[in-house]
């Protein structure tokens, strides 16, 4: 483990469809499809993740759900187009605003259950507040930058050179990523970042998810968006666990996120 990063592999490929390509601002985007039913299940993978490294935990979530999900590799990630320019203090709300609406818009999907993790979660609540959605499922959501996840990301860049050797097995820009991923957050202009009063009054259905050893944030995250919203907002804290609760405990999330997709 590399920093709370899980071992990299694949996902089983029984769990995927062969996916498909789809145009988004002039960039293709990699996009597949989980399980069968409905489609209203939307994961949206971490800062440095891709469909490739959710492994087999967004099929076996929508399969326990009976409906179907979809997984994409945002512009920049896994076997998507490359990404159009450095990355700005809005580059989630970019994610959140353009292109997540493109996504839905082009595969039909509206009134979605957001999957997010970390940045993907943070990319669904920007979305929730702007445009309806079913449900959010938000697993190490960040709404402000704070030291831990400066000091984290410090600490992942004394490696960085094996952690791009790794990515680069799972994205065709894998150095590009990871160089746009830790210029972004360690900028002056970054530390200023925050959303809490964008997602103020909100009403959607929410799972929060958060691991006590998380290396990139602390328990405050989930605090600030309880506080921030006002509809019901249910949390799992996985005592001792990184950055991934899903990947190191994907039974005791996937019950929780089925439960709570269930009950919607």
């Amino acid at each position: 483990m590399l920093n709370g990063f899980p071992p990299l592999r694949p996902v089983a490929s029984r769990s995927m469809s062969d996916g498909q390509r789809i145009e988004v601002g002039g960039v293709a985007l990699q996009c597949q499809f989980v399980a069968s039913g409905p489609t209203d299940l939307v994961f949206l993978h971490e800062g440095l993740g891709s469909i490739e490294l959710w492994r087999d935990f967004p099929a076996t979530v929508a399969r326990a759900v009976g409906r179907r999900g979809v997984v994409y590799d945002r512009r920049g990630h896994g076997r998507s187009g490359p990404a159009v320019g450095a990355r700005t203090v809005r580059y989630l709300h970019d994610a959140a605003l353009d292109e997540l609406d493109q996504v839905l818009g082009v595969l039909g999907v509206d009134r979605p259950v957001l999957f997010g993790h970390s940045d993907g979660a943070t990319i669904a609540l920007i979305h929730a507040a702007r445009r309806p959605v079913r449900g959010l499922v938000l697993i190490a959501p960040h709404v402000y930058v704070e030291p831990a996840a400066i000091e984290g990301i410090q600490r992942t860049d004394r490696q960085a050179e094996a952690l791009i050797a790794r990515l680069e097995r799972y994205h065709d820009h894998g150095r590009e990523l990871y160089t746009a991923w830790r210029d972004i957050w360690l900028a002056s202009e970054f530390s200023d970042w925050n959303i809490e009063e964008e997602i103020g009054g909100l009403t959607v259905p929410t799972l929060l998810v958060q691991g006590t050893g998380d290396e990139y944030g602390t328990l405050d995250q989930l605090d600030r968006i309880e506080k921030a919203m006002s509809g019901r907002c249910e949390r799992l804290v996985i005592e001792g666990a990184g950055h991934s609760p899903h990947l190191s405990h994907p039974g005791e999330v996937g019950a929780a996120a089925a439960g709570f997709i269930g009950s919607l």
